[in-house]
């Protein structure tokens, strides 16, 4: 088990410097000048230079990235150009209603995805079971923007119950965080709980042909208890695969849903930064999204050595 850990640990760490290279290059190889950006319409070449110089621009990318990377270390991700404020400080500044609408949304999905699976697997073929695979394609297929557009006509416009946008901190009362992120939250869920979903249906139906469950069933067991102590605990370990696998879909539906309901979270500073050119705070939202993607699958592959017996031994 030590072993396991220890080498998922490892394994991750050349991922990140993976990450950190794209993410470096992708900013840097965009067309436009942030020291022409940043002086404005009226500044001479000589005030460009100086600014160039300031951000270290003039340097060779590979050492511009060694800048980067190594002062990213210390969690220095350099200053705003838009702001002039450390980028760490933004980020600071905006991760509770990321966080926030991330974990609501992901509480919200499972408390979703995971009775519909073991009911449409409990009903396979019936019509509750093609209801919920209807609902399941339905989920993929519709964008996020035009599922929070549609909630915002009908639950904030016509009947007035959620806020139209916004968000309210937690220092106002959780009630009312709760309340402003609800429509947010549940666009996301939407395509989120679509794919958990899919997967549990696909893992029930397996567990419901094994033995143990005939066995169960051939002991006069109710079906609750088939279904949720015997079968469900014996597809956890796909379900949870698919929930880390599908946060990434939940971080990029982050990114948009925060500009759909005017939160203002890191997917908005990530918009308005590259709207900005904004290099340093693009690139310091960026690998926030990454490392909190790779910390998450990381979890889902350690937890395998919690559950999962042949790693035990």
């Amino acid at each position: 088990m030590l072993r396991y850990v220890l080498g998922r640990l490892l394994a991750a760490i050349p991922i990140i410097c993976l990450v950190a290279v794209f993410i470096f290059s992708l900013v840097h190889l965009t067309p436009g000048d942030p020291a022409v950006l940043l002086a404005g319409d009226n500044a001479n070449p000589e005030q460009v230079n100086k600014i160039r110089e300031r951000l270290h621009l003039d340097k060779p990318l590979v050492v511009q990235f060694g800048i980067w990377a190594g002062n990213a270390l210390t969690l220095d991700l350099g200053d705003s150009i838009y702001s002039n404020q450390p980028v760490t400080r933004l980020i600071a500044q905006r991760i509770e209603p990321t966080l926030v609408l991330a974990a609501v949304t992901l509480l919200l999905t499972v408390a979703i995805a995971v009775p519909l699976g073991v009911i449409a697997a409990w009903r396979a073929n019936g019509w509750l079971d093609r209801g919920i695979m209807a609902f399941a394609v339905l989920g993929f297929s519709v964008p996020v923007f035009v599922i929070g557009y549609l909630l915002v006509y009908i639950f904030a416009v016509k009947l007035r119950w959620f806020p139209v946008q916004g968000y309210k901190p937690l220092e106002d009362g959780v009630l009312a965080t709760l309340h402003s992120v609800t429509l947010p939250s549940v666009a996301l869920a939407m395509i989120f709980a679509a794919l958990i979903a899919r997967v549990t249906r696909a893992s029930m139906l397996e567990a419901l042909s094994e033995n143990f469950t005939r066995t169960a069933r051939a002991k006069g067991l109710g079906t609750l208890r088939i279904l949720v102590v015997h079968a469900l605990k014996h597809s956890g370990v796909p379900v949870v695969t698919v929930i880390g696998i599908g946060f990434a879909t939940l971080v990029g539906g982050v990114v948009v849903t925060e500009s759909v309901f005017n939160i203002p979270g890191i997917g908005r500073l990530t918009v308005d930064a590259i709207t900005r050119r904004d290099y340093p705070l693009v690139q310091g939202s960026i690998l926030f999204f990454s490392a909190l993607l790779i910390l998450i699958n990381l979890i889902v592959d350690l937890s395998y050595a919690l559950f999962d017996p042949r790693v035990r031994g």
